[in-house]
């Protein structure tokens, strides 16, 4: 059954790619898998496993045994896990087995009844400054670059 989600969602990424081309595999990190240090990355990121670190890509899915626990900067994120941090996302989706705990600045969310939320969730268009950043010109910069 894992391997069949996981052909399942290499075929959803590579049909979401711009190009047909050149189109990158998404950056998996497995259940069982514990990585200690930041990951960056232009493309999707799906996390099953443990991050102990910085986040820093286009499109970020937290698993259900996914935990990320450090800061994350995204355009899109889909948490059906563990945020145990900070971040600064355009687009969030919170699913009803999330888990999240410490701040999130952000334009638009979904948040699923059921949810764990232990923090705050600002939007940036309301100038959210997070750690001294003003978050809406940060993630308005992020998105400019790619």
């Amino acid at each position: 059954m894992k391997n069949l989600k996981r052909i399942l969602y290499l075929k959803f990424a590579r049909k979401v790619g711009h190009s047909t081309n050149d189109v990158p595999v998404p950056t998996i990190v497995s259940e069982g898998s514990n990585v200690k240090g930041n990951i960056i990355s232009d493309g999707v990121v799906h996390i099953d496993g443990r991050v102990d670190g910085d986040v820093s890509c286009a499109e970020l899915v937290i698993g259900l045994k996914g935990g990320v626990y450090g800061v994350i900067k995204t355009q899109t994120l889909h948490l059906y896990g563990t945020l145990q941090g900070k971040a600064s996302v355009d687009k969030m989706f919170i699913a009803k087995t999330a888990k999240l705990v410490g701040e999130v600045a952000h334009n638009s969310i979904a948040i699923e009844p059921g949810a764990y939320i232990d923090g705050r969730c600002i939007r940036t268009t309301a100038n959210a400054v997070v750690d001294g950043i003003d978050v809406a010109t940060e993630v308005k910069n992020q998105h400019k670059k790619k």
